[in-house]
């Protein structure tokens, strides 16, 4: 009787142990801005949903222009391989004496994963709109697409990220709305996970062109950051970065954290 009740509580326990280590996966699919651009090809699960907690994005050009960014964002999962976002971009920019601050847009994005990788990538395709809203956001709506590649190694896994922006130039203003905002975009990153300490450690090449003209110069940038697991349901991260070309050369750094809950309804 005793052995039994023994094994009982043994039992009892790994099950306790065993379900988060189960769940502390968060770390290991990268979104787009936490912590650098290129993402995964990967969405939250099906009947998930990650509320990412106001990560923060400063900035620092030549010249001594600053732009701090905050952008909420809640992703869920409402079909299987597929998630739809929407964040609230809030930018805060200091030019001089001058300072703006307000909301920069709405965007509303959906990802849709085409297959599980095996022999073959794993491939994905998203729609993203940046929708007129707030003092500092763009005066129409901006519309772009997305392919995503994923190819995972024995002791790393490479992203390939291309992505286009519909717009014409005069459309395309200086605030804080449209600042990001590329003509196109490319990227690659690779990253390395350490599934003992929960921790992801990623870095990132990225050119883009900007949207405001169509003949300006290629922009290269760089970046870095790591992924940390706080607990089964919440991963923090932090990354920073160098824009080496362009008008706008200079540093940036980002901190945020996400936190993945089930949603409150069950669907057939």
């Amino acid at each position: 009787m005793a052995a039994s009740r023994a094994a009982a509580s043994l039992a009892a326990l790994a099950s306790l142990v065993a379900r988060p280590a189960a769940a502390q996966t968060d770390y290991y699919n990268t979104d787009a801005g936490r912590p650098i651009t290129v993402e995964d090809a990967y969405p939250v699960e099906r009947r998930a949903l990650e509320l990412q907690l106001a990560p923060l994005r400063l900035e620092r050009a030549r010249g001594g222009t600053y732009h701090w960014g905050v952008e909420p964002e809640v992703a869920v999962g409402i079909l299987p391989r597929t998630q739809l976002e929407v964040g609230l971009p809030f930018a805060f920019v200091e030019r001089g004496a001058q300072r703006a601050s307000g909301l920069a847009g709405v965007e509303l994005s959906v990802l849709h994963n085409l297959n599980v990788e095996t022999a073959l990538p794993a491939l994905a395709v998203a729609a993203d709109v940046l929708v007129p809203a707030g003092g500092l956001g763009p005066e129409r709506a901006y519309p772009s697409v997305k392919g995503i590649a994923t190819r995972t190694l024995p002791w790393a896994r490479f992203h390939l990220n291309g992505q286009y922006t519909f717009g014409t130039e005069s459309d395309a203003g200086t605030d804080a709305g449209t600042a990001e905002l590329s003509r196109w975009q490319a990227g690659v990153a690779v990253d390395r996970t350490l599934p003992l300490r929960s921790l992801l450690l990623t870095g990132e090449v990225v050119a883009r062109r900007p949207l405001r003209a169509d003949d300006a110069a290629v922009e290269w940038n760089s970046g870095a950051g790591a992924r940390y697991q706080l607990s089964p349901r919440v991963a923090a991260d932090a990354g920073a970065g160098y824009r080496l070309t362009g008008d706008d050369r200079g540093w940036y750094a980002t901190v945020g954290a996400a936190v993945v809950v089930g949603m409150p309804w069950r669907t057939r």
